[in-house]
């Protein structure tokens, strides 16, 4: 693994620790790799109204959109798992859910970047990457709109 490729897993693990999941004790964590180096990361927020929870990679592109840095995305890590002390366990890596994908493609799309999707597993042994369109093929976003070239 490259060192940024080390550094963005290791963001996204300790945003998991931080996680709000009292209903599926399911931790999981995303780390946003900006443009400029920077890295900005979120965890899941469960709610007791399970429709209203929050995302790992959610809850950290709205970090970006809210700083203004919507359009500086790159690289996105997720990793996810069962905690145990410190650590968390899952063997296999964690994939963005439909919804965190098309959440991804609008910071994409006004990034210009068909950016790199790192997932994890919470036991950190297995890492598979993607490229975004991989992910969600035919995407629907700020171009079909017109709002972007």
């Amino acid at each position: 693994m490259s060192e940024t490729l080390d550094e963005l897993i290791a963001a996204a693990r300790d945003a998991a620790s931080r996680a709000y999941a009292p209903y599926s004790s399911f931790h999981v964590g995303a780390a946003l790799l900006l443009k400029n180096g920077d890295i900005v990361t979120g965890a899941n927020v469960e709610n007791a109204s399970y429709g209203l929870t929050l995302c790992a990679e959610t809850a950290a592109i709205a970090k970006i959109a809210n700083e203004g840095w919507i359009g500086e995305l790159a690289e996105v890590a997720i990793v996810g798992g069962r905690p145990d002390g410190d650590a968390l366990i899952g063997s296999d890596p964690v994939n963005p859910c439909g919804r965190c994908r098309q959440i991804l493609n609008e910071a994409a799309e006004r990034s210009k970047t068909d950016i790199l999707v790192h997932c994890a597993s919470g036991d950190g042994k297995e890492i598979r990457t993607y490229r975004l369109s991989q992910l969600l093929p035919a995407a629907f976003g700020p171009k079909d709109l017109g709002l972007i070239d």
